[in-house]
């Protein structure tokens, strides 16, 4: 069954598939959204906001970015013929390499990023032209978003490319640019039936396997491995985020994101402290992953000091700081 908070704000469509509600952002203030949809941490679709924003396609992001450097994520689908437990990194944990945009832009246009899941993930904009997009920051407000965690990052990536089912322990605002994405979600009381990956990773891997990870495949999930994931069915919430849209992720709330298409797709998210202090102090996901931060502490003072030490100094800590 359905909490009383996702019977209040979540509709089903069906059965089978539930949809995250939609909502008219040029009708909605700070109030409105604090209270019904960031108070009790309640997922949203906002549309109408971002209507005059510029279309972010390959040539426009050609044309703003240019040769400025970003760390480049090259998955490889090979990792998905294996158990999660058995990879070696995931998300920001895996191996990055230092790009220009141009570069980057090539791999997309030959389809080489396609052919092996190469991702440019998580990049800020705050050093770029694009860092200040007045589009962006009026919704921001439209919204009341404050205390922001993070400043804004960019994704691009080839249509197929998946982000593994997680969640993070900031609230999230997930903004489609370009192309459209597919968003599963379960509710952060379906966290232990989607068998996350154990905390004491970060002891052995640091970083680079973080328990804020679901083992389970949730389009193809194995149920003689995982069957509490059969419980977390009756939670599992759709989004198709369309190009001007923005979808809010509450902190703890679990989401995998699909790109659509067999094109370039692009997005901005941004991450911000969760409000109210009531919600955040009574997280169990949240505090689950700062448990994770303090086992991982040794970790990172000893890639720390290995990058200092390094002769490309100056890349290595770019990529630990990408990281964190």
């Amino acid at each position: 069954m359905k909490t009383p908070l996702e019977e209040k704000h979540l509709s089903d469509s069906d059965n089978s598939l539930k949809q995250v509600a939609r909502v008219d952002g040029t009708k909605l203030n700070p109030e409105t959204f604090a209270k019904q949809y960031r108070k009790d941490g309640i997922p949203v679709v906002i549309t109408g906001l971002l209507d005059s924003l510029n279309n972010w396609d390959l040539d426009f992001l050609r044309d703003k970015l240019g040769n400025q450097e970003f760390p480049v994520r090259f998955n490889g689908w090979d990792r998905y013929k294996k158990e999660k437990n058995a990879w070696n990194n995931i998300g920001s944990g895996v191996e990055s390499r230092t790009l220009s945009f141009n570069e980057y832009a090539d791999l997309l246009s030959s389809k080489e990023a396609h052919k092996n899941d190469i991702y440019l993930g998580r990049c800020a904009l705050r050093k770029t032209p694009l860092a200040d997009t007045p589009e962006l920051e009026e919704a921001d407000a439209k919204l009341g978003l404050k205390m922001p965690g993070t400043s804004p990052n960019l994704w691009v990536c080839p249509g197929s490319h998946i982000t593994p089912l997680h969640y993070d322990p900031l609230d999230g605002t997930l903004i489609q640019i370009h192309g459209e994405k597919r968003i599963v979600l379960f509710a952060p009381s379906q966290t232990y039936n989607l068998y996350p990956l154990s905390l004491f990773n970060y002891l052995k891997h640091g970083l680079k396997l973080r328990a804020n990870y679901s083992q389970v495949y949730p389009e193809n999930p194995d149920f003689v491995k995982f069957p509490k994931f059969k419980k977390a069915l009756s939670y599992r919430y759709e989004v198709i985020l369309k190009q001007g849209e923005i979808l809010f992720i509450p902190a703890g709330w679990w989401h995998e994101v699909t790109s659509l298409g067999d094109g370039v797709v692009c997005s901005i998210n941004r991450f911000w402290h969760v409000l109210p202090l009531t919600r955040a102090a009574t997280s169990w996901n949240k505090w689950r992953l700062h448990l994770g931060a303090l086992m991982t502490a040794p970790y990172i003072i000893r890639t720390w000091l290995a990058a200092i030490f390094s002769k490309d100094r100056e890349q290595k800590l770019r990529h630990l700081i990408q990281r964190l």
